[in-house]
């Protein structure tokens, strides 16, 4: 998404979106929250208002996530009481995601609740942040802001901070990046201190940059059981690659702990539906049972919203279905 398009633009691409909703019902939530934030770069706030109650009108599957979205855009036009409302109300429930507590998180921070903010982004990082474990993809942006919000209140760095600054990507220091007075340099005369802002500035960009590039993650199938029963019944040559199930999640996970530690970034599962891969596969004009269509399948419903960010959180469900957290069952080691 690009916030420098204009608003007509912005509306221009939430139609498309809505319109793509309705030819794949099954990617209705992702199609309708990207809709709804086109609507929100385009200033018709009451109408993306409208599409975050229709989905939670239904059963969304991330109800958290959406509610979050809806009190971060009812406060930007007026509706401070109700967005209020609805942030006290995820904070209770506590979920365990970091994307609704960011947004919570970011929302009171710009609008200066910085006790606020801290104490949600500190809560968020105390469900979801084991002390022993590395910091999952989705979880650092909760890191690096709890650093930015506490740098704003003038407080002292902590355990949480010092890992906020071990996984910063940026060349230049968090305590350069979030230091409150930058931008009384940006009225210096001295070219040393305009230069040296120039620099922090390009950090700053080269990181989002280098989040942009990855709008969805390198995700990986995972095949329920019953869906791949019936996959293999119907193509049995693809047994090679799934000889059981019990081997397809070990080499899940397996696969992901690999990439994890080549350096691979924002990483995720997609579930896979035997009919959904039978429509892909036509769609390819390729036979379901040709194995190099699998990975293809996979990238495809990730760029569509449909991946799930691994490795989720120790106390959180595991990604494989099981009544277990993850920490107890495939994220035990």
């Amino acid at each position: 998404m690009r916030p420098d398009m204009l608003p007509a633009d912005h509306t221009a691409e939430a139609e498309r979106l809505l319109r793509t909703a309705t030819q794949y019902p099954e990617d209705n939530e992702p199609l309708l929250l990207r809709a709804a934030a086109h609507l929100e770069l385009a200033g018709d706030r009451s109408r993306a208002t409208g599409l975050y109650d229709s989905l939670l009108a239904g059963s969304p599957d991330h109800p958290h996530l959406v509610k979050a979205l809806k009190a971060a855009n009812l406060w930007e036009y007026g509706h401070e009481a109700e967005a209020r409302a609805i942030i006290e109300g995820l904070r209770a429930a506590a979920p365990l995601e970091p994307a609704p507590w960011e947004i919570v998180a970011e929302t009171l921070e710009a609008h200066d609740e910085l006790e606020a903010a801290h104490a949600s982004f500190t809560t968020a990082l105390k469900l979801l942040l084991a002390p022993d474990e590395d910091v999952p993809y989705p979880t650092q942006s909760l890191l690096i802001g709890r650093h930015r919000v506490r740098r704003l209140l003038g407080l002292d760095h902590d355990a949480l901070d010092a890992r906020a600054d071990h996984i910063n990507p940026a060349p230049v220091p968090l305590d350069e990046l979030h230091d409150p007075k930058r931008l009384w340099a940006l009225g210096s005369d001295n070219p040393a201190e305009l230069q040296a802002e120039i620099t922090r500035l390009r950090a700053e960009l080269g990181s989002y940059r280098t989040a942009l590039s990855r709008p969805f993650p390198v995700a990986l199938l995972h095949w329920p059981t019953a869906e791949l029963t019936e996959l293999l019944t119907t193509y049995p040559a693809l047994t090679i690659e799934y000889p059981t199930h019990e081997a397809h999640l070990a080499d899940l996970e397996s696969s992901l702990r690999d990439l994890a530690a080549t350096g691979t970034p924002n990483l995720g599962i997609v579930t896979a539906t035997v009919p959904s891969y039978e429509a892909f596969a036509a769609s390819e004009q390729s036979s379901p049972a040709h194995p190099p269509l699998l990975p293809q399948y996979a990238t495809t419903l990730a760029a569509r919203g449909r991946a799930t960010p691994w490795p989720p959180a120790k106390n959180a469900p595991c990604w494989c279905g099981a009544e277990a957290t993850y920490g107890k069952c495939h994220g035990a080691s």
